[in-house]
């Protein structure tokens, strides 16, 4: 057996093997985790806070308990600590293995209803939680091999209130919302599985099987999208939503998501400034271990879709210690430059995008307006100038698809050449 200069712990797994748990110098040893299965009894170690922040993704079974304890166990359940002063370097030493930008997944009711899902309910995607997940776990692995490195999960029109009205139970409810990121983990841990049978030249009938640290976000929509009357996308909610309500609200979701195993959590089409403050003031009423990032909508490239100064809800986010990221989702491309710019004169955190196709949505017949949009060349035309800004996380939100994601990867990897070779 090597020995090992570095701190480090060890445990044995029910079958006998050597677990190793290093330090980062010595981090590859950890893959080991991620490939075994391990069985009770569980194994205890005490990782540095470093450690434990970098293994998030090289061991999806590892869990932590009062930050130090930590073991892995053969579930589906998984629950990731991510100390405060740990949450910048989390999200740094991933986009470093990521080759300096992360490729975010693309639009998932679309993906579903091509594989034949019907999403006419207020639920939206959320409904295939119930009725077919397994298109759901299709859909991320759809993502994955187009080069994704973060795959969100069916959760954005998720809400304990709307599986209640649909009749289940609190607990019931709380269950769907748990197993939203057990598929998504299901579809990660799939994924690495072919990466291990497949070939790492890309020459898998077009798909990406390359072995890279994957993210599971978990997806957290506005109460608007709740409503499901079109609101997220006017960020009006009437002057009896007041922040302890919309607080009240969205507590026990994110309560449910950050004890679910997701790597982080995605407050997705924020559409005002007093949303975007009731996430900042849940992470730290909740203590949520688990960092987040930010993402608002625009529909003048200038304000959140509110009116809201964008300004403002970005220097929520700054001061927001889980927050490890703020940007823009759901807006037509054309705007990204312009609001990219806006942000980063009210913070210093990594920058993400993700826009919608560009096409325009019909609100009052729900559904989106044919040949309003851009193609996928047009589309990855731009992600160039957006890194070349400041966007580090880049994908695709509404109506976009596995061949956008695919076109953003290989843009990606031609630039990275390109900065290579210089």
């Amino acid at each position: 057996m090597k020995k090992w200069k570095s701190s480090c712990a060890e445990g044995i797994n029910g079958s006998g093997k050597l677990l190793m748990v290093a330090e980062w110098n010595f981090l590859s040893a950890a893959t080991d985790l991620a490939d075994e299965r391990p069985t009770p009894p569980f194994f205890y170690v005490e990782p540095s806070a470093t450690a434990i922040s970098q293994l998030s993704w090289h061991c999806p079974r590892l869990t932590t308990s009062k930050h130090t304890k930590a073991h892995c166990r053969n579930d589906t359940s998984f629950k990731m600590s991510h100390p405060a002063a740990e949450t910048s370097s989390f999200i740094t030493d991933f986009l470093r293995q990521a080759g300096g930008v992360a490729i975010i997944d693309g639009g998932l009711a679309t993906e579903l209803e091509r594989h034949g899902a019907d999403l006419n309910d207020p639920l939206w995607s959320a409904k295939c939680l119930l009725t077919s997940p397994h298109l759901v776990r299709a859909v991320h692995l759809d993502y994955l091999e187009a080069g994704a490195d973060i795959i969100i999960t069916a959760s954005y029109q998720a809400t304990i209130q709307g599986f209640e009205t649909k009749g289940f139970s609190r607990g019931d409810s709380e269950a769907l919302l748990r197993k939203s990121v057990e598929i998504a983990c299901e579809a990660r841990d799939i994924y690495h599985g072919r990466c291990r049978e497949g070939s790492p030249d890309e020459s898998n009938d077009g798909r990406v099987l390359k072995h890279r640290p994957i993210l599971v976000a978990a997806s957290v929509g506005s109460y608007g999208a709740y409503l499901a009357d079109g609101s997220e996308y006017s960020g009006n909610y009437g002057d009896v939503i007041t922040l302890e309500t919309l607080k009240d609200f969205h507590r026990r979701r994110v309560q449910i998501l950050a004890e679910s195993g997701a790597d982080l959590i995605a407050f997705e089409t924020v559409p005002n400034r007093v949303e975007a403050q009731a996430y900042a003031e849940l992470l730290e009423e909740e203590d949520i271990k688990i960092p987040a990032w930010f993402s608002f909508n625009s529909k003048d490239g200038i304000n959140v879709v509110s009116g809201d100064s964008l300004l403002e809800c970005a220097s929520i986010v700054q001061s927001c210690k889980n927050a490890v990221a703020v940007g823009i989702n759901c807006t037509p491309p054309r705007f990204i430059h312009g609001l990219i710019l806006s942000i980063k004169k009210a913070t210093t955190k990594p920058i993400l995008i993700y826009p919608n196709s560009g096409e325009s949505y019909d609100g009052d017949r729900k559904e989106w307006v044919q040949n309003t949009g851009i193609s996928d060349k047009d589309f990855v035309s731009y992600v160039n100038k957006w890194c070349e800004i400041g966007a580090v996380l880049v994908g695709g939100c509404c109506r976009t698809t596995p061949r956008t994601i695919r076109a953003i990867y290989e843009t990606l990897s031609n630039r990275s050449a390109s900065l290579s070779s210089q």
